[in-house]
C-alpha cells in the first residue's frame, strides 16, 4: 500500500515523511515546552520597544519612511538613481519589453560569440 515510489531522481515514500514530519513535531514541541513560560499578554511585555521612550498615541509619529532610511545609500548612488528612476513606470508591460530586449540582446551576442 505504501510501497516506495523509485524515480530518477530519488524516491517519494510516504511513511518516511510522516515519520519525519512526527519527529519535527515532536522536536519543535520539546523547544516550546521549554520555552520562555513568564510572558503575560496585555501587559508591558507586547509593547514595542521603542529605546525606552513611550509609544506616541498617533502612529505616524514614529513612521520612518524608505527615503529617510535608507538616504545615505540613494545618497551616495544618486547619479545611478537619477538615470533609473525615470525608468520605472510601473506598467507591467514597459518591465516585460525590457526584459525581451535584454533578452533578445543577449541571445544575439552569444550567438554571435
Amino acid at each position: 500500500m505504501a510501497a516506495t515510489l523509485t524515480t530518477g531522481f530519488g524516491f517519494w515514500n510516504p511513511l518516511i515523511w510522516l515519520a519525519v514530519l512526527v519527529v519535527a513535531l515532536v522536536i519543535a514541541y520539546i523547544i516550546w515546552v521549554y520555552g520562555e513560560s513568564s510572558y503575560k499578554p496585555g501587559t508591558e511585555q507586547t509593547k514595542p520597544y521603542l529605546s525606552g521612550n513611550r509609544e506616541p498615541a498617533a502612529k505616524r509619529d514614529v513612521h520612518l519612511g524608505g527615503g529617510h532610511l535608507y538616504w545615505g545609500f540613494t545618497e551616495a548612488l544618486s547619479g545611478y538613481y537619477d538615470r533609473i528612476v525615470p525608468l520605472h513606470t510601473g506598467v507591467l508591460t514597459d518591465y516585460l519589453l525590457w526584459f525581451f530586449g535584454i533578452a533578445a540582446a543577449l541571445i544575439i551576442i552569444v550567438g554571435l560569440i
